[in-house]
């Protein structure tokens, strides 16, 4: 794998764990990693729990030194108010939260998001100094209607709209297809959609922007795949969703220098 920018492996754990499950799996995660302290230089890791989980996962991280980024699945368009359930960016940046999961298929599906809400929460995030990790991806219907690219590259293209040129971002490439599916895309052809999504970065805010903006994969990531993915030169790391919850399958995924030779 050749490229400059660090990878980073996300585990998203939806709608799953408690705060005290939360404790649980990052300790056993970093013990299953303590050994190995050194790949933290080369690899970057964000958690993203449930809202309920942050603050345990944040005291947890702090006090013991562990070297994981915390993440937020979601945020509200609104800085605050009458917005019953929302949480607000301040809200998280106060929770040390470093990033934020923008536009994810699921929240596009169950609760109605249109591409206008994903770039209004792209705004939101970084007002408040977090880095939106802006998610894409094309359904079955529309890979058969319009190719693997379309899709995802016109939802690219309206969530940074008014993105200032230079701005830090992550994206993440999700065919929903994919998603919980245990089919992945082949290496191929997610690099194929993989550089189109640079390309879009490039336009909208800069080559050096898309020089360092890392670009994930998503979509039935597992430890016996995600070294393929890696040595594609347009994939950066993985959003990993399932696999995320099992300490030694997530642990396997970070540790992917391992098998691609890095």
């Amino acid at each position: 794998m050749v490229t400059t920018r660090t990878p980073l492996i996300a585990g998203n754990w939806k709608m799953n764990l408690d705060h005290l499950q939360a404790v649980a799996l990052v300790q056993k995660l970093f013990w299953a990693l303590r050994d190995a302290q050194h790949e933290f230089e080369s690899v970057d890791v964000t958690v993203f729990p449930p809202f309920t989980d942050l603050r345990s996962v944040q005291t947890l991280v702090d006090a013991d030194k562990i070297p994981f980024g915390l993440g937020a699945q979601d945020l509200s368009v609104h800085a605050s108010g009458a917005h019953t359930g929302d949480v607000s960016g301040a809200m998280l940046a106060k929770l040390a939260c470093s990033q934020v999961i923008i536009g994810h298929s699921e929240r596009r599906q169950d609760h109605g998001e249109t591409d206008a809400v994903v770039a209004a929460k792209v705004q939101a995030a970084l007002a408040n100094g977090l880095v939106p990790v802006i998610c894409v991806g094309e359904t079955s219907e529309d890979l058969e209607k319009f190719g693997a690219s379309a899709v995802p590259v016109a939802q690219l293209e309206q969530a940074l709209e008014g993105v200032a040129a230079g701005t830090e971002i992550v994206v993440a490439y999700e065919p929903v297809w994919a998603i919980g599916s245990g089919q992945a895309a082949t290496p191929e052809q997610a690099q194929q959609v993989c550089a189109a999504l640079r390309a879009v970065i490039a336009e909208k805010i800069g080559d050096d922007a898309a020089a360092a903006t890392r670009v994930l994969y998503g979509g039935s990531v597992k430890s016996t795949n995600i070294a393929a993915f890696m040595r594609e030169p347009d994939i950066d790391g993985a959003l990993v969703g399932g696999g995320s919850l099992k300490v030694d399958e997530f642990a396997s995924i970070i540790r992917f220098q391992k098998h691609v030779g890095v």
